[in-house]
């Protein structure tokens, strides 16, 4: 938020505020914008998460129905892409304001402030955008405004992305997410779905068809394998897969006793998905401490407040499967040693310490990665990643620029949404010839 609102928010003045003058608070929308990203925290000297500070401050201000803060924050959040979408998955009002009719009348601000919006198609240039997950659809909102014709080309049956593919519905409602893309619609977006560029059709055909711009906002849905002995044991299936079914309304089978393995978002919320399809119980394996989980802090406490149970300092060493199906997985203590570089420290196996815990089935949420395998070989990739000028958000391809997971990897919506708005800026700079690439 600190790049998308630089003259509004900035979590170090807010802090300030809040110990030298509380008072100036009671009706600021600040302490509201605050994403939940945790990006601070994991820079901070001090180690400080600012969304635990600032929700003991909303929330006492919400008991108070001192709420002008929280409406002042949705005039501002109209200003920002997909208000929605952040709103619910990003800036989470629910953890504060528990009155529900308050959450859905700001949902209906945000709709009215909206209907009037009129954008007229003013440049000839026309553009491509590959893939609508939250950076994609940012590029296409901010080049809508901006007067540029715009196709989305998705190759999933629905536009959305990961936010329809993979956020749990009870995070994301979907009608939340399809009143995002029909504004996009209204605005003039075009969306092509059930097409894969690179199979279906390649960027040197829709350069033909007039495009003059490209971004690849392909995202991260390829999961990563972790060479785990019978992970190809029935009842073992990848994080992604799983919720996708979910949100899909396919019947996944569990059992019930489920094992995830990982300790990303992605876990948390497969495990907490796991909960509310009925097992009895979901248990995390993850191989380093509390301190190290990348799963942001309160998501893990609100899976523990659900009934996850989290198994640190554990490793999987093998599943183990009996009539072809999952019976339990072998696991092994583990003990913390050397930094490594990741700025975590590596975890090591306990000789001797080996376990076996009984599970029906096995998700596995070890990270996902940009299925790059479609890219023009022009188009340089690092690490498994897209690579990018990271101020204007280029490849090395002429007129092809991108970002979000497929550059980033698996992060945060915010993230993706500061890339998406950075790359429309470039992509405009380029098409009026005021970009030189290389």
């Amino acid at each position: 938020m600190a790049e998308l609102l630089p003259e509004i928010y900035n979590p170090r003045s807010i802090l300030e505020k809040i110990v030298i003058n509380p008072e100036s608070m009671v009706s600021a929308p600040q302490p509201w914008l605050c994403a939940w990203c945790y990006k601070c925290y994991r820079r901070c000297p001090q180690a400080l998460k600012v969304p635990e500070v600032l929700l003991p401050v909303k929330s006492f201000l919400a008991k108070q129905e001192k709420l002008d803060g929280f409406r002042k924050a949705i005039e501002i959040m109209k200003e920002i892409p997909l208000p929605l979408v952040c709103l619910y998955i990003c800036f989470h009002p629910e953890r504060a304001i528990k009155n529900k009719k308050i959450i859905q009348e700001a949902v209906d601000k945000l709709v009215f402030l909206r209907e009037k919006t009129d954008f007229s198609v003013s440049h000839e240039e026309k553009v491509a955008v590959i893939g609508s997950g939250p950076a994609g659809l940012t590029v296409s909102l901010k080049l809508a405004e901006k007067g540029y014709k715009v196709t989305v080309f998705e190759s999933l049956p629905q536009p959305g992305g990961m936010l329809r593919k993979c956020i749990p519905i009870y995070r994301l409602p979907r009608k939340i997410l399809d009143e995002e893309i029909s504004f996009l619609e209204r605005i003039g977006v075009e969306f092509r779905t059930g097409l894969t560029v690179g199979k279906d059709l390649s960027l040197e055909e829709l350069r033909r068809e007039g495009y003059r711009a490209f971004f690849l906002g392909i995202g991260a849905h390829k999961p990563r394998g972790i060479r785990l002995e019978g992970e190809e044991i029935e009842g073992v299936m990848h994080a992604i897969d799983f919720l996708w079914k979910v949100n899909s309304g396919e019947k996944v089978d569990l059992g019930e006793k489920v094992a995830v393995i990982g300790g990303g978002n992605v876990a948390i919320d497969s495990a907490r998905t796991a909960l509310r399809l009925g097992v009895k119980e979901a248990v995390i394996l993850y191989r380093r401490s509390r301190e190290e989980m990348p799963a942001n802090p309160w998501e893990v406490k609100e899976a523990e407040e659900d009934g996850v149970r989290i198994e640190f300092l554990v490793a999987p060493r093998k599943i183990l499967g009996e009539s072809g199906r999952v019976r339990a997985i072998e696991c092994i203590r583990m003990q913390l040693g050397e930094i490594d570089e990741t700025g975590r420290r590596r975890p090591q196996p306990i000789e001797g310490s080996e376990f076996t815990l009984d599970f029906d089935s096995v998700i596995l949420a070890v990270g996902e990665e940009p299925d790059l395998s479609l890219l023009p070989k022009e188009i340089e990739v690092f690490e498994r990643k897209i690579l990018v000028d990271p101020f204007t958000m280029a490849t090395s391809m002429p007129g092809v620029f991108a970002g979000g997971d497929a550059v980033t990897g698996p992060a945060t919506v915010i993230e993706a949404i500061v890339a998406g708005v950075r790359a429309a800026g470039s992509i405009d700079k380029f098409l009026r010839g005021e970009l030189t690439i290389g």
